[in-house]
């Protein structure tokens, strides 16, 4: 078996897929999925989410400059995919989906209460790229949900079971297989890394 050569198009998946909220100046909000979004620097933390013009949450970002990323588990897919769907033009999908606002600390786009992790984000830059506009942000504020904290206050996402995107299908991440260096310690401690 070889490899098929395809034309050129957009083949980086698994993607994270996020919940991001939004608000506009008169406190109307809404919640969008999105599937391209990413770190994008540390130091300051930064990070990007393109979201097509046409969408009703795109106004309300480039209004307030402004927005918060929601991460997604696989007890919010259902939701997550029905915000990537439906408009709140038509609808109240906080309201539909049963999902909770919560106020932020900085921005005024609320939080999702549902969602292990919110990053308030402020944006700094706007860049048209075709079908999408990238709006880089930096991170102003992050929230973590303390049920998935352990005895010594370390957060363990794996716990949430998030979800991540694949070629139009959610799937949830499995197995932990490894941790960051761990290619390059002592073999004994690799058996460690694997539990």
């Amino acid at each position: 078996m070889g490899k098929q050569s395809w034309k050129p198009g957009n083949m980086l998946y698994p993607l994270p897929v996020v919940l991001v909220s939004t608000a506009d100046r008169g406190g109307k909000i809404n919640v969008l999925t999105v599937a391209w979004a990413g770190t994008i620097c540390s130091d300051p933390p930064m990070v990007s989410i393109s979201v097509r013009p046409e969408r009703y949450s795109y106004q309300m970002i480039r209004e307030t400059g402004e927005f918060v990323i929601n991460l997604t588990t696989e007890e919010l897919a259902y939701a997550t995919d029905y915000c990537g769907v439906a408009s709140g033009r038509d609808t109240d999908k906080f309201k539909n989906m049963h999902l909770t606002p919560v106020k932020a600390d900085i921005v005024k786009a609320p939080l999702i209460k549902e969602s292990p992790v919110n990053i308030e984000c402020i944006v700094k830059e706007v860049k048209s790229l075709g079908s999408h506009d990238m709006f880089i942000a930096q991170v102003a504020a992050v929230h973590a949900d303390e049920k998935y904290m352990d005895g010594k206050n370390k957060f363990h996402l794996e716990d949430a079971h998030p979800i991540v995107y694949t070629h139009g299908t959610y799937m949830s991440l499995g197995r932990k297989i490894g941790t960051f260096g761990y290619s390059v310690r002592k073999r004994r401690d690799f058996r460690k890394d694997r539990k």
